[in-house]
């Protein structure tokens, strides 16, 4: 499928992971679990967070804020891809690749903002303990929430404005499970100088200076443990940014796997693998480490449950 200029344009086709139809129903049933199960744990995180005063605190406010990211996040690249699979389509218009896209960026980058400002708040948790409450007040909570919001919306428009300049005449098949932005920008057959330099500006400002700010945090925290003490001490905080530091180790671990994949290998198949792990196993792992890492959360949780069971039990015993 080609097309010759920008108003031409009808439809990507996304090659996803197999064209084997043996494996569809695997690879749909696979996803299929993995998506529900990203989407019930980030919403039981959210919903505990609600429902427990206890945890009305900056840390857990900015936690739910990276749980509803990360529900959204994969919500803009796995039903396509489930429904693609289902029909046994490839097939996404100019409008919802460009859509995919933008979104795609919004949610990643709030990812990277909230992790970085979850940083600054361990910080500021341990090495502040006694001004905390007063550093980390509520209008500043609500202020680095909304200008993650809105550097995040303003620099994924700034990436995909980009794309409207662009004509496509060359073949339009990605060889991805989504509209991955440096896969749709091989395809261009206009110059993509200007498109380039925006991406490598939006990597250095969303992936690169959030990542030096959290290095930076981390580093003055484990500066500062190491001088306490006792081990019970060190232990007590280093736990508190222990679930933390695991998120942030999966999140730019799997990212830099992306990248490295791509610039070691020309296969479609290990940049595929890698970007799943990125998209896929990161979100749907991030809720199993805040709760099975952390008592509080754990408690919230069994709360939560335990209010929602008799009215699950009630609800069935009307319908009986």
């Amino acid at each position: 499928m080609e097309s010759r200029n920008q108003t031409g344009i009808r439809n990507f086709l996304l090659l996803g992971f197999t064209e084997e139809p043996d494996l569809q129903p695997l690879l749909f049933g696979l996803f299929l679990s993995m998506y529900l199960i990203t989407l019930t744990g980030n919403l039981l995180i959210i919903l505990a967070i609600i429902s427990d005063s206890h945890l009305h605190t900056p840390m857990y406010f900015f936690l739910s804020n990276l749980s509803f990211a990360d529900f959204c996040f994969t919500s803009t690249t796995i039903p396509k891809m489930l429904v693609n699979i289902q029909t046994q389509s490839k097939v996404i218009t100019y409008a919802g690749c460009l859509s995919q896209t933008y979104f795609f960026i919004v949610f990643g980058c709030l990812d990277n903002l909230f992790l970085t400002v979850m940083a600054y708040d361990r910080f500021v948790a341990i090495c502040h303990p006694l001004h905390y409450m007063v550093i980390m007040n509520p209008q500043l909570c609500r202020l680095l929430a909304l200008g993650s919001w809105c550097l995040s919306i303003m620099v994924s428009l700034l990436d995909t404005l980009t794309l409207l300049r662009l004509s496509f005449c060359r073949s339009m098949n990605i060889p991805h499970f989504f509209c991955d932005l440096p896969e749709v920008l091989k395809l261009a057959c206009s110059d993509t100088l200007i498109s380039n330099i925006v991406e490598y500006f939006v990597t250095v400002v969303i992936g690169v200076l959030p990542l030096s700010g959290i290095l930076f945090s981390y580093s003055l925290i484990f500066s500062s443990i190491l001088r306490i003490s006792s081990a019970r001490g060190k232990y007590k905080a280093f736990s508190t940014c222990g679930s933390h530091l695991s998120v942030v180790s999966l999140f730019y671990g799997t990212g830099l796997g992306v990248y490295l994949s791509s610039a070691a290998t020309s296969s479609p198949r290990t940049r595929l693998v890698a970007s799943a792990m990125y998209t896929m196993v990161t979100p749907m792992l991030n809720p199993f480490i805040y709760s099975l890492r952390n008592r509080d959360m754990k408690g919230a949780l069994g709360r939560l449950l335990n209010r929602a069971a008799p009215l699950s039990a009630g609800t069935f015993a009307g319908l009986s």
